[in-house]
């Protein structure tokens, strides 16, 4: 697994993009398609912290797995509906792609960690330190 103070990081990161998420939500224009784009933003925006901080507690390796493939899937949605909310120009593309650009980053360091899980390549027992 990771290291205490890289998890801390990771941690850090998922809640700052999920404060980032909740601002874009209500920047978004009170209409039908952007309160209901608001709502799932919210929902897939918001969850990767707290299932992160889960999968830190994990009682197994597959416990630990299964965890972060959630937070990752919630990733992949926020992505998806922060593409839309460009696409429909709801909002300025450039308002958005840094926190686009994050998305992809987090995508990418949660997708590593559960290949590492998977394949064990860390004999280390798991740790529960939060």
């Amino acid at each position: 697994m990771r290291s205490s103070e890289q998890t801390n990081d990771v941690e850090d990161r998922l809640i700052d993009f999920a404060v980032r998420v909740i601002k874009v939500a209500d920047a978004l224009p009170k209409t039908p398609a952007g309160r209901h784009i608001a709502g799932q933003l919210l929902r897939s925006g918001t969850s990767p912290a707290p299932n992160y901080a889960e999968a830190r507690g994990a009682e197994s390796r597959a416990d630990f797995v299964h965890k972060l493939k959630i937070a990752l899937k919630e990733l992949n949605e926020s992505c998806v509906w922060l593409r839309m909310i460009c696409r429909a120009k709801l909002l300025k593309e450039e308002l958005l792609s840094e926190l686009i650009d994050e998305n992809e980053q987090l995508c990418r360091i949660l997708n590593s960690s559960v290949m590492t899980a998977k394949a064990g390549n860390d004999k280390r027992p798991m740790t529960n330190d939060k």
